[in-house]
């Protein structure tokens, strides 16, 4: 089985897409790795449901602040000109459309877009939707940073969700290890992937049908510490 991206290289080209002066929510897991890539030159805005605005990259090691913490409970940093909040007026910008991208982990997305991010059923973690919900539906572009396929193998792109769903039809752009894939009118576009992997092998390993951008081109990440 092909290697493909580390989680690190995920986020990097997440943040490729982030445009100059966006107002952008991070969900926990692969998304919290996004500000380390944002150019020094480009001014984007983070977000968190728990109230901050001009959120900074993750405290490094030794420098955290217990009492400044993202949505998941990790040490963060405060940008020049950040701000806090109420996590109820956090929401009212969330639900006000006032979020120009959400960037949220997944356990499954279908082909037309809804995405399921809260609860897989297993028993072994307590469901917590947190704040998903209403950025999925809230936010003006959702991005979706995830691993291609779970750690037993079995996709987490297919063709309809099995799992309790967060929102409907709401994912714009899916990233993963191996591939970046638009959700379009037409169903999934692939517009990058991994040279080492043939589009049939990625087929093959996708639970939906693909189909490749007229505009496609190679997925290619510079080498980054980190996992």
């Amino acid at each position: 089985m092909t290697g493909g991206l580390s989680r690190s290289q995920i986020a990097w080209r997440a943040a490729q897409d982030i445009h100059e002066g966006a107002t952008v929510n991070l969900g926990v897991g692969l998304p919290l790795g996004i500000p380390n890539h944002i150019p020094a030159d480009k001014e984007v805005v983070f977000h968190s449901e728990n109230g901050l605005l001009g959120m900074g990259p993750p405290a490094a090691e030794d420098e955290e602040d217990w009492e400044l913490i993202n949505a998941g409970t990790r040490p963060t940093t405060l940008l020049p000109g950040g701000s806090f909040f109420h996590h109820a007026d956090s929401f009212a910008m969330i639900r006000g459309g006032h979020i120009d991208i959400c960037a949220l982990g997944a356990f499954q997305v279908s082909a037309n877009g809804d995405l399921a991010n809260w609860d897989l059923g297993d028993g072994k973690r307590i469901p917590t939707v947190g704040g998903a919900m209403d950025l999925a539906v809230g936010a003006k572009r959702v991005f979706v940073l995830t691993e291609h396929n779970a750690r037993d193998g079995a996709p987490k792109i297919v063709e309809r969700c099995s799992l309790p769903l967060t929102g409907l039809a709401c994912v714009d752009r899916i990233f993963t290890d191996l591939a970046v894939i638009d959700v379009t009118d037409r169903g999934l576009s692939v517009t990058e992937h991994l040279e080492t992997i043939s589009f049939e092998e990625l087929q093959n390993r996708t639970g939906a049908s693909l189909e490749q951008s007229s505009d496609w081109r190679p997925l290619i990440s510079p080498a980054l510490d980190g996992e």
